[in-house]
């Protein structure tokens, strides 16, 4: 027989030591997978700036030292995309500030009712000039977002007014008057929004500011016609794709959770139609039926949404040709004003062969600057030491910045102004650019 204690003498000592050894293990697995996740072993650097060498882009990098200075999110949890997408959609900003503002009601030409968000500068510009940025935010957000109000709060800081679009649709408690809802690109209500700044404030001059989808709807908006382009000063366009096409089918690939978030962004949209079910159903001119909506229960992703239900707002025969008119791509190349295109590589929602399109763009045309940073995620772009993330973020912060700089080089430049402008005139004569008037 078995001696089972000196068996168990014999294996004792070996078994402490072997469960220390799992412990090990599994504690090195998880700082391994924290570091991976967390990218803790990634460094900070300045944006990735691609510009053409010109009198304006020479002015602007003197003057917006952070587009060339190292952007620092917070350590524990700044380099994940993913993290700081999440705490954007989540949390939105730190210690977010309330500005108060008047709703206005703009009565459009099919019925719909869009509305902005008026605000009043705190304060005179550093120019001394009356200035407005028109802002449109991401998909489905209004003026009462968190990072919105920010935004907001610091620009009436420093002397802007501020007009912010409030999407079709996307305002609780708000009914729809017509049989639509805002969509990828339809730059109806922004553009609604601009006429009447223009007419109310006859002195002021605009900064066009868009956020995510709401990046794609400014640059079509000023590309659509030249003449949108009037007393704009300059554009900035953020975290945007450019192109729905290719975007939505990047959005059916596992990598980066790209899938997964495709399913939030659908069941976020599901529920934002479905609340507006009576007022699509009830109007008699609507497109909109109960098959569709009955398709709308099952769907998963937003190229589903999007052929069930948002296509047929404006009666696009398929889907291909909804995402092709609505996309900016098509008119971008239009813009002449100074545009700053922002976007982040660890962006999970902006495939990387989506940025192309601006870094292509900034190569051509003298009036681009398309900045890549390391990290922000999507509309993230927290700052911090190591934990606790500021109040402004270094977005807020870049967009003032530059347009600061812009406001200044129009006001103090004249000679220079010229000089960039012609360079611009020779650019589009030499590659034949015509603009769509």
């Amino acid at each position: 027989m078995l001696n089972t204690d000196g068996d168990m003498n014999t294996f004792g000592p070996e078994l402490p030591a072997m469960f220390d050894g799992m412990k090990l293990a599994a504690v090195a697995t998880v700082l391994y997978v924290i570091v991976r996740c967390l990218n803790l072993k990634s460094t900070t650097a300045p944006p990735g700036i691609i510009y053409q060498d010109t009198p304006l882009s020479r002015y602007l990098f003197k003057t917006c030292p952070m587009l060339t200075k190292e952007y620092i999110p917070p350590l524990l949890w700044g380099k994940s995309g993913h993290l700081q997408t999440a705490l954007y959609g989540k949390m939105g900003r730190v210690n977010t500030p309330t500005p108060f503002g008047v709703r206005k009601f703009l009565p459009m030409q099919d019925g719909a009712t869009a509305t902005f968000d008026l605000f009043e500068p705190i304060g005179e510009h550093s120019t001394g000039d009356d200035i407005t940025m028109v802002i449109c935010p991401g998909i489905g957000n209004h003026s009462e977002q968190n990072y919105i109000r920010t935004f907001v709060d610091h620009s009436q800081r420093q002397g802007y007014r501020c007009a912010v679009l409030n999407h079709l649709g996307a305002l609780p408690n708000m009914e729809l008057t017509s049989p639509r809802m805002f969509t990828y690109g339809c730059t109806w209500e922004y553009a609604a929004m601009v006429a009447y700044i223009k007419q109310a404030f006859p002195q002021t001059l605009l900064v066009v500011v868009g956020f995510s989808l709401g990046g794609n709807i400014v640059c079509k908006f000023l590309g659509e016609h030249t003449s949108n382009q009037d007393r704009v000063l300059c554009c900035v366009s953020v975290c945007q794709g450019y192109s729905a096409l290719r975007a939505q089918e990047t959005f059916l690939q596992w990598d980066q959770c790209r899938r997964l978030y495709n399913f939030v962004l659908a069941d976020k949209m599901k529920k934002l139609i479905l609340s507006h079910r009576s007022s699509l159903l009830s109007m008699k001119s609507s497109n909109i039926g109960d098959a569709d909506l009955n398709r709308l229960y099952s769907a998963t992703s937003l190229m589903q949404i999007d052929d069930s239900i948002m296509r047929k707002f404006h009666d696009y025969s398929s889907l291909k040709e909804y995402y092709e008119k609505e996309s900016c791509v098509h008119y971008i190349h239009n813009v002449t004003v100074p545009l700053l295109l922002v976007n982040s590589s660890d962006d999970p929602l902006i495939h990387q062969s989506l940025l192309a399109i601006p870094r292509t763009l900034a190569e051509k045309m003298p009036n681009v600057i398309f900045a890549l940073t390391q990290h922000g995620g999507h509309l993230g772009f927290f700052e911090g030491a190591v934990l606790f993330p500021q109040p402004l973020t270094w977005m807020d912060k870049v967009i003032v910045e530059y347009t600061n700089a812009i406001c200044h080089w129009e006001k103090d430049w004249p000679s220079c102004q010229r000089s960039s402008q012609q360079h611009m005139n020779s650019y589009l004569q030499s590659t034949g650019v015509t603009l769509n008037g």
